[in-house]
């Protein structure tokens, strides 16, 4: 680096040493910069550039080309040129822009981005994003117009997973501190050449909208209204981990290690807000859609506070929470009354259709069966302790939620015999099993 750029460095402001800073206490991994060539990726690129430490790690850029217009070639071009000349390698990827009815030019433009981002990063990486404090304050009102609660109202975190429940790849947003007039006054400082995207000015977006119609008003009024902004937001973001850790103790104390329910006088006791949140951690656990907004109102009456014994159940798209006797449980949707009729010799494992599982035996038999696996009818009687019983009575003394009772393979002989209920095994099946020092398994 040249001498001027040194001194230039030694009269930067106080943010490029807290990037520095926060840099040195991050995990070692390896460090990408989210590269759009406009005024703050720019920056950010060139800054890190500046430090060692981000160079070790090594430091490299990655372009999302939203394919958009005729620029998008030009600016790849441009993105690579500038990282060149930094000593640093530049990716460019392709984002997949789609379902821009459903969420918004913006809102479909920053999906796509995530996306190519979680498909370009490997495991081990650190991307650093460039959102400064001029885009959490934005962030932050948009989400209050959309009637955000307190997850949206905290707006953007500084250090967060790139996706849920991934632990080695995480984004970075090291300028959420910093106001967007130091950054120009940086690249002003070394002269930077950076690309100034039409979209940014474009008054069909809703954050355009705010950043030159709303802001500026704002700020005439109340000079100091960035900074207060920002600062709601840090301590909404305090207050929203301290819900989650909440949330995540009750999860921890009350979600059963079998079937992932939770009890539902236990969740009716929890403040609204609780409430919310721990069914939206325990969604997210389960890798399940979150309701959308109308349904949350509906959990409570139709679910959470239904008759013990109403087969309650909430559906939306991806997901249903049901109600059973006390357990409220969070599932994927499924169909409850499967048919399928299988042949089954015993010897291989049997893996069944519509996600019902495997069945099969430990240690497979060394003469094959003529077995018959089929779907419940109604009507089955299994026969324990010498006496043939309701299946239907057997299912409900176990405990078997009812829409699971549909969904459980039936094992029949060649008599038309009823063998075995998923792991319910009768008289015949034990006895055959005894004697071979074998089990039935059945793995939903």
């Amino acid at each position: 680096m040249a001498a001027d750029d040194v001194s230039a460095m030694r009269e930067s402001p106080e943010w490029l040493a807290a990037l520095a800073a926060e840099l040195a206490a991050l995990p070692q991994t390896t460090l990408w910069v989210g590269f759009s060539g406009g005024l703050d990726s720019t920056v950010l690129l060139h800054a890190l550039a500046s430090l060692p430490q981000a160079r070790e790690r090594g430091l490299r850029a990655l372009h999302v080309d939203h394919g958009s217009g005729g620029h998008s070639a030009h600016w790849a071009r441009h993105c690579r040129a500038f990282a060149s000349r930094l000593g640093i390698e530049a990716q460019v990827v392709r984002a997949n822009v789609r379902d821009v009815a459903k969420h918004g030019l913006e809102g479909a433009w920053r999906r796509a981005r995530h996306e190519a981002f979680a498909e370009a990063l490997p495991e081990n990486s650190l991307l650093a994003l460039a959102q400064h404090r001029d885009d959490q304050v934005e962030t932050l009102l948009l989400r209050l117009l959309h009637s955000a609660g307190h997850e949206g109202l905290a707006a953007m975190r500084k250090i967060r997973p790139l996706r849920s429940r991934d632990s080695t790849r995480w984004l970075w947003r090291p300028l959420l501190d910093v106001p967007r007039s130091r950054l120009r006054e940086y690249a002003q400082m070394h002269g930077l050449d950076c690309i100034d995207d039409p979209a940014n000015h474009d008054p069909r977006h809703a954050r355009t909208r705010l950043r030159t119609r709303v802001l500026p008003a704002l700020r005439d009024a109340f000079p100091d209204a960035d900074a207060r902004i920002a600062a709601a937001a840090t301590r909404l973001r305090e207050e929203a981990d301290a819900l989650h850790e909440v949330a995540r103790q009750f999860i921890q104390t009350h979600r059963d290690a079998n079937d992932a329910s939770l009890p539902a006088r236990e969740l009716v006791r929890l403040p609204n807000a609780l409430r919310r949140e721990a069914v939206s951690r325990w969604l997210d656990e389960l890798g399940l859609p979150r309701p959308p907004a109308a349904t949350w109102s509906r959990i409570v009456p139709e679910l959470i506070e239904a008759a013990p014994d109403a087969d309650a159940c909430l559906r939306w798209n991806g997901a249903q929470l049901r109600r059973y006797r006390d357990r409220v449980f969070a599932l994927a949707p499924f169909d409850e009354s499967p048919t399928f009729t299988l042949d089954w010799d015993g010897c291989a494992p049997l893996r069944l259709p519509q996600g019902l599982g495997t069945l099969h035996i430990e240690p497979a038999p060394s003469e094959p069966q003529r077995w018959q696996v089929r779907n419940r009818e109604g009507g089955e009687r299994l026969r324990l302790g010498g006496m043939h019983r309701s299946l239907k009575h057997l299912m409900q003394q176990a405990a078997l939620p009812p829409w699971r009772r549909g969904r459980v393979p039936l094992l029949f002989d060649t008599r038309g015999e009823l063998l075995a209920a998923g792991e319910m095994i009768g008289d015949g099946l034990q006895s055959w099993l005894a004697a071979r020092q074998a089990r039935l398994i059945y793995r939903e």
